[in-house]
């Protein structure tokens, strides 16, 4: 049985601490974006994710927020679903192969849609999601507001993401407690002869039967020569004795995501595979340590490059230890040799160590919830070298 849903309360309470960030920023107004499979901003927002449709979210620096999206279904959709009463249809938004509708269908563009929400003609507009901002949708704001300025503003709603809240933590945790049975379940059935894409719909039958709503990302299982990819996908190969094989593993819960990864060997690994290993668990427990309240991240940063360098990998990474998530498998605050911000409680980490030799690749994967006083691991299973 799932958790009881999050609390209109503190949806309010995103939209006000948003606005305040606005503010600060002397921004008139925050535009989001949200699609089915890059759904955070509307969710975090509004509690509603978009599927055929898309979505917008628009919050003004003052006043009620507003939800958009494209066609009569996705309208009652929201109505269902989202926490924020104001709705829109702007016919941009609907699917990519939209149907003529039958019925009449009341639409509106974002001339309309913002002056609902501002009250005025914005000029100063903060852009979410601006990545994946689509151009049409982009074209629409700018013909709404001749003259405005455009402003990339992902991070200032990091701002609010980055510290959970009180209410969010519950299903953070749940969300890694369920990818981590996966993990068991996956584990559990592993031997030769399997197929890397039998193994992944074990760990998925496991995580929709323990609630998970589906996945942050594509799961996958790899082995052999497909490892040394840092994304790949689960194919037919079978596992073999001796090689190398990667469990990449994530569950979504009621819009929170978990991760986990492990690398392992069924039979006999090579001495360059155990040498990865180690060398991935050396970072990954310094990490562990290291990442605590009042630390800075690119302090952080210094001691896991130090740790590569030592052995001769640090050209064979891709990125720094760690990066934060939430509403999104990787919710920004990246650590890094640039990264400007300090560890503070209630922030939530993937520590994510990917390596490779050039032959083989691996990655350790494990969430962690800054506390007050250290850490509370959210997964832990078989961080060690793992031969079956």
């Amino acid at each position: 049985m799932r958790l009881k849903p999050i609390p209109f309360s503190e949806y309010e309470d995103r939209i006000k601490r948003l606005q305040k960030e606005l503010k600060k920023e002397d921004l008139d107004v925050f535009v989001g974006y949200s699609s089915e499979c890059e759904s955070a901003t509307s969710r975090f927002l509004t509690g509603f994710w978009p599927f055929f449709d898309f979505s917008s979210v628009i919050v003004p620096v003052e006043g009620e927020a507003i939800l958009v999206t494209g066609g009569p279904e996705s309208f009652d959709f929201a109505k269902a679903f989202s926490c924020v009463p104001k709705i829109c249809v702007n016919p941009l938004l609907v699917e990519t192969s939209s149907p003529t509708w039958v019925p009449e269908v009341s639409n509106e563009d974002f001339s309309s849609i913002l002056s609902k929400a501002c009250g005025y003609t914005p000029k100063r507009i903060g852009i979410g999601n601006w990545n994946i901002f689509p151009h049409i949708i982009f074209e629409d704001l700018k013909k709404a507001s001749p003259g405005a300025e455009f402003i990339p503003a992902d991070d200032i709603l990091l701002r609010v993401q980055a510290i959970k809240s009180d209410e969010e933590i519950p299903y953070i945790i749940e969300a890694y407690r369920i990818t981590e049975e996966a993990m068991k379940a996956a584990f559990q059935a592993v031997e030769p002869g399997k197929r890397e894409w039998e193994l992944e719909a074990i760990a998925r039958s496991k995580m929709a039967l323990m609630g998970a709503e589906g996945m942050p990302y594509p799961a996958w299982v790899c082995s052999g020569p497909n490892t040394k990819l840092s994304l790949c996908r689960s194919t037919d190969r079978q596992i073999k004795n001796d090689e190398l094989v990667q469990f990449t593993f994530g569950a979504k819960y009621m819009g929170y995501c978990g991760n986990m990864c492990r690398p392992f060997v069924v039979g006999k690994a090579t001495k360059s595979v155990t040498r990865l290993m180690n060398v991935a668990l050396e970072a990954m427990n310094y990490a562990l340590k290291e990442i605590i309240p009042g630390k800075r991240a690119s302090q952080i940063f210094d001691g896991y490059y130090e740790i590569l360098a030592y052995y001769g990998f640090e050209n064979f990474t891709l990125y720094g230890p760690a990066h934060g998530t939430g509403s999104s498998e990787v919710e920004g605050l990246w650590i890094a040799k640039e990264a400007d911000f300090t560890i503070q409680p209630n922030m939530v980490f993937n520590i994510d160590i990917w390596l490779s030799d050039g032959e083989n690749g691996l990655r350790y994967e494990d969430g962690i919830l800054v506390t007050k006083s250290g850490i509370r691991e959210l997964t832990s299973y078989r961080r060690e070298v793992i031969i079956l």
